[in-house]
C-alpha cells in the first residue's frame, strides 16, 4: 500500500491523503494542530510527521497497479471518529499508523525565512512538505498479525504482557548507523 504524491507542491495535490500531517512539537505530549504543510515555525522539541494509511478496502483486491486505488479514506472523519466508508470500499479494516519524530531542536536558532516558509527541504527536492508519503509492505510472520488484531489494547496494553516506555527510556533506544557518508559536506547516516 502507498500513500501520498512525491510531486505534490500544493495543498490541492495534497488533500486526497489528507492524514498524512505534521504537528510542530512545543512539548512531548503536544499532539494538534495537525498541517498538511511543513510547520511555519520554530518547533521547541521538534517536528513530527503522523502517516495514516486508509481504512476502508473495497473487498477485492488484495493490490491495485497504483498500489492505491484498492483502499480509501473514510468519507468523512477518521478512523478514530468512526468516519463511515465510501460504497465503492465498505470493507472498514484496521489502521496502519506511524509517527516519525524530527530532532530539528538543533535548528531552532537559526534564521527563518522571513516569509514564514519552512527551511526544510525533503531529500527528493520539497520544500512545501505536500509530498510527505509512506509505503506499507506485509511482512507480518505466519498469523502474529492476526494475534494482535485479536487481542483487545486500546490505551493500556498490560494485560497483553506490552509494557509502556517513558519517554526517557524511549529517547535511549538507538542503532548504530550501516551507512556512514559525506555528502558534499553534508553528513549522511542510514540506519536499517
Amino acid at each position: 500500500m502507498f500513500i501520498g504524491d512525491v510531486s505534490a507542491r500544493s495543498l490541492a495535490e495534497a488533500a486526497r491523503f489528507r492524514q498524512l500531517t505534521y504537528t510542530c512539537l512545543d512539548t512531548w505530549t503536544m499532539r494538534s494542530p495537525e498541517t498538511m504543510a511543513f510547520p511555519s515555525r520554530r518547533c521547541k522539541e521538534g517536528v513530527m510527521t503522523s502517516l495514516r494509511f486508509p481504512t476502508c478496502w473495497d473487498g477485492k483486491n488484495l493490490d491495485s497497479p497504483d498500489h492505491m486505488a484498492h483502499m480509501s479514506y473514510p468519507e468523512t472523519g477518521t478512523f478514530e471518529s468512526g468516519g463511515p466508508c465510501p460504497s465503492t470500499h465498505p470493507v472498514r479494516t484496521s489502521q496502519v499508523m506511524f509517527e516519525v519524530v524530527w530532532d530539528t531542536k538543533e535548528f531552532n536558532d537559526l534564521a527563518w525565512p522571513e516569509d514564514k516558509s519552512s527551511p526544510f527541504v525533503w531529500a527528493f527536492g520539497d520544500a512545501t512538505g505536500y509530498a510527505n508519503h509512506a509505503d506499507y509492505v506485509f511482512g507480518w510472520k505466519d498469523n502474529a498479525l492476526q494475534k494482535i488484531l485479536d487481542t483487545p489494547c486500546y490505551f493500556s496494553c498490560a494485560e497483553s504482557g506490552s509494557e509502556i516506555q517513558s519517554i526517557e527510556s524511549m529517547n535511549k533506544c538507538s542503532q548504530k548507523p550501516v551507512v556512514d557518508e559525506d555528502v558534499d559536506g553534508c553528513k549522511l547516516q542510514i540506519v536499517p
